[in-house]
């Protein structure tokens, strides 16, 4: 719709945001905005609400769950964070608010064009060249491995070494894979793996993680131990999408360290069919030089064992520990159950325990102990400052202050009367004047 003049009819508000939505999107269509994430929302739809402020302002974000596809940051409330995304306005409410298409730690842009810079400076040193490149070796006997001994990456690279070929040693040389040392740990390992000479194969890296997690694979200092190693390095950073500056010095890159760990070692399966097949070979080979008489003597002894008493009496010995091994599982089994059940039991009548039940209580019974001790001294309190503050205000109005002033109060001894005025009096009368301090009796003897 063209947007309102002074000549144009009364808007609705509809119609307003709708038009001032419009022009936010055409001028702001794409944008990149820094702040720190406040007021994390996730709720079941999967899209994310939040607001991104910095010292002086802050504005609402939308991210749906489409767009957090491929996203490397976690989002959470306080981190600081670069966004992309499309100023728009929540018609409904009139709420002004950036749609967000994608998300990433604050720094990474910085470290995106140091990777570029330090990438064209060893590519045009030809540190990156193919005819740098080193051989792995076919059957190593000893694989180093370089990263966190804590890490999940260690644990797979272990895992598929054991699997696929479970004869080659390995020796783990622990690091810390991020952080400020990061990069000084993994250059000294690798250089003490070379002085050692123990290892036919490097394996450097670590797990997945954002840019600046993976950033000490980044570093020069790394690239150049890679490329100054005399033993060949196979580097296994992140996931397969991940690539570092270690990935293209080494002399193998391998998408993940699981993947390192297969094209380190051969496949054990083929080497073990290759061997039952050489077997195979070489027993055909002898059972020919031996001949046909080997083969009737064969023939007999197995006829011989067949019939013979021991071979079934082996039999029911199997048999019976097959039936001694069923029993001793159901046993078991059985075992397990009643424990289990016995388990909910003692659960359950814990619950109904007296002893629970009485601690429940005094539990209570002490809450509000404290709750009346509290409520009694707070109406003691108030109480106090009531009576001080009626005290002063008796003060104020008593004639006792008055007195104390130099007044004095004449009265009749026998009524008890205030003399007010002197036709209340006659010569002869008594009277009692009462001072600030102390009374005297006296007696009227004229009267003016």
């Amino acid at each position: 719709m063209p947007y309102p003049t002074e000549t144009n009819t009364t808007l609705t508000v509809s119609q307003l945001n709708r038009a001032a939505g419009q022009l936010l999107s055409e001028h702001f269509w794409s944008v990149w905005v820094a702040g720190e994430i406040s007021n994390l929302s996730a709720p079941s739809s999967g899209h994310l609400y939040f607001s991104l402020k910095d010292a002086q302002a802050q504005v609402r974000c939308a991210m749906f769950k489409n767009a957090q596809r491929g996203m490397k940051v976690k989002p959470e409330n306080g981190k600081q964070v670069r966004v992309k995304a499309q100023v728009s306005l929540y018609e409904p409410r009139g709420d002004y608010q950036l749609i967000v298409e994608s998300l990433e730690a604050a720094g990474e842009g910085q470290l995106q064009q140091a990777f570029a810079a330090l990438k064209r400076k060893l590519a045009d040193e030809g540190l990156f060249d193919a005819h740098h490149k080193q051989t792995l070796p076919a059957l190593p006997d000893v694989i180093g491995v370089i990263t966190s001994p804590s890490g999940a990456a260690v644990r797979d690279i272990l895992t598929v070494l054991k699997r696929r070929f479970p004869a080659v040693a390995v020796i783990v040389y622990p690091v810390a894979v991020q952080g400020d040392h990061a990069s000084y740990e993994i250059a000294q390992a690798i250089a003490t793996a070379n002085t050692d000479r123990r290892c036919d194969v490097l394996i450097v890296g670590r797990g997945g993680g954002s840019l600046e997690d993976l950033w000490a694979f980044n570093e020069e200092r790394v690239a150049r131990a890679i490329f100054a190693s005399c033993l060949p390095v196979i580097s296994a950073v992140g996931h397969e999408t991940d690539f570092t500056i270690a990935d293209f010095v080494a002399d193998v890159r391998a998408p993940t360290p699981s993947a390192a760990a297969e094209q380190a070692t051969p496949d054990g399966q083929l080497w073990l069919r290759h061997f039952v097949n050489t077997e195979q070979r070489l027993e055909q080979l002898i059972r020919r030089k031996i001949g046909q008489q080997q083969q009737s003597l064969a023939w007999l002894q197995q006829r011989l064992q067949q019939q013979h008493p021991g071979q079934k009496l082996a039999n029911h010995a199997q048999r019976l520990d097959e039936l001694e091994m069923r029993l001793n599982q159901a046993i078991q089994a059985k075992l397990r159950h009643h424990r289990h059940w016995l388990e909910a039991k003692t659960a359950r009548l814990w619950q109904y325990h007296p002893a629970t039940t009485l601690s429940q209580l005094g539990q209570r019974h002490r809450y509000l102990q404290q709750r009346l001790d509290k409520a009694m001294r707070h109406k003691l309190e108030q109480l106090n400052r009531r009576l001080a503050a009626n005290s002063q205000t008796l003060h104020a109005v008593s004639p006792l202050a008055t007195l104390n002033r130099g007044y004095a109060l004449a009265s009749n001894p026998v009524s008890g009367d205030i003399i007010r005025t002197s036709q209340q009096v006659k010569v002869g009368d008594p009277l009692t004047v009462r001072f600030g301090h102390g009374a005297v009796y006296s007696e009227v003897l004229s009267v003016e």
